[in-house]
C-alpha cells in the first residue's frame, strides 16, 4: 500500500519569473490520480508536527529567527526564497510529511512525499531552495524512538546537488550513514563530507552512474546494516536540466529509481523517498521524471 504525502500548500506561491519549479507540485499528484498510478486514499495531507521533532534537527535559535520572519537579507538570498509566514508553514508541513512517511513506511514499506528533500538546510541555516532538513529530522525522529525499532539509518541521496546540509548534521552520528552520489562541479562550491561521497564528472551517461550505483549501493547495505533508509530521488541528473551537469535519460533515471527501490523492497527495508530537485526547462520533462518514481514505487508494493 503507498502513502503519499501532499498538501495544496506545497504549491506555494513566488514572483513571477523565479528559477524554482513551484508548479511542479500542482501537477505531480494530478497525473498520478489521472493516470491511475495510485488511487486517491493514498494521498495523506500532512500537519505540521511539534517543535521537538524540528529542534532535533535545527537549532532552537535558528528555527526561532526563521519563523519570526529574522533572517538577514544575505541569508534569504541564500535560501533562494522570499520569507514569509505562509513560506514557513509550507516548510514546516513537508518536514512533517516526512516524519509521517517515516511512520508509514514502517507499516507498509514505503512512502513518498511529493515534495521534500531538502538536503541543503544545515542545522542553523538555509541554502538551495532548503530551509529546514525535513529528511534530517525524520531519521532524527526514528532514532529518539527507540521502541520503532529503527538504530541504524542509511541517507541514499541521488540528488544532482551534494546533500551537503544534511552530511554536516550527521558529521558525527554514526548510526546515520550519509551517501551522496552528485555532481562534482554542481552546487554548492563548498561541499562537506558525507560518510560517502561519489563526485560525478560533467557528461556522466546513464551507463556509467548504474554501474556505479550498482557496485556501491549493495557494499554499503552489508557495511552498514541499516533498518531504515530515505532516498532522495532528485531529477535533477536528466540531461536536459539547466542547473545539473550529468547527461541521464529519462529512462536511466527510472532504471536508478528501479534499482534502488528494488533493493530496499528486496531487503524488506522500510524506506521513504523524498522528490528533491529537478530544473529542466520544460515541466513535463520534471513531472514525467518525478512520475516515474511513483510508477515503479507503485509497481513493486501494490
Amino acid at each position: 500500500m503507498l502513502s503519499i504525502a501532499w498538501a495544496p500548500l506545497y504549491a506555494h506561491p513566488l514572483p513571477a519569473g523565479h528559477r524554482f519549479p513551484m508548479l511542479k507540485y500542482e501537477l505531480l499528484p494530478e497525473q498520478l490520480l489521472r493516470e491511475g498510478v495510485v488511487p486517491p486514499p493514498a494521498f495523506f495531507q500532512p500537519v505540521p508536527p511539534p517543535a521537538a521533532d524540528i529542534l532535533r534537527a535545527h537549532e532552537a535559535a535558528y528555527y526561532h529567527r526563521l519563523q519570526q520572519g529574522q533572517l538577514t537579507r544575505a541569508e534569504e538570498r541564500a535560501s533562494g526564497f522570499p520569507w514569509s509566514p505562509q513560506l514557513i508553514e509550507r516548510e514546516v508541513t513537508i518536514l512533517g510529511g516526512t516524519i509521517e512517511c517515516a511512520r508509514r513506511a514502517l507499516r507498509y514499506g514505503v512512502a513518498l512525499n511529493v515534495a521534500g528533500g531538502t538536503h541543503h538546510a544545515f542545522r542553523d541555516r538555509g541554502e538551495g531552495f532548503c530551509l529546514l532538513n525535513d529528511q534530517a529530522a525524520a531519521a532524527c525522529y526514528l532514532l529518539a524512538h527507540p521502541e520503532l525499532g529503527v538504530r541504524r539509518v542509511l541517507i541514499v541521496d541521488l540528488d544532482v546537488h551534494q546533500g551537503n546540509g544534511t552530511a554536516a548534521i550527521f558529521r558525527h552520528e554514526p548510526r546515520v550513514f550519509t551517501f551522496s552520489m552528485h555532481g562534482a562541479r554542481n552546487y554548492p562550491h563548498r561541499k562537506e563530507q558525507s560518510d560517502l561521497d561519489l563526485a560525478l564528472p560533467d557528461g556522466t551517461d546513464d551507463a556509467t552512474y548504474l554501474r556505479l550505483l550498482a557496485d556501491t549501493l549493495p557494499r554499503l547495505l552489508d557495511r552498514h546494516q541499516p533498518d531504515f533508509v530515505f532516498y532522495l530521488s532528485g531529477v535533477d541528473v536528466l540531461a536536459t536540466d539547466k542547473l545539473g551537469h550529468l547527461s541521464l535519460t529519462r529512462t536511466g533515471c527510472r532504471r536508478r529509481d528501479e534499482y534502488v527501490l528494488g533493493l530496499c523492497h528486496q531487503h524488506r527495508l522500510p524506506v521513504v523517498v523524498c522528490m528533491g530537485g529537478g530544473y529542466s526547462p520544460r515541466i513535463a520533462d520534471i513531472l514525467e521524471a518525478h512520475a516515474n518514481t511513483f510508477r515503479v514505487a507503485a509497481e513493486l508494493w501494490e
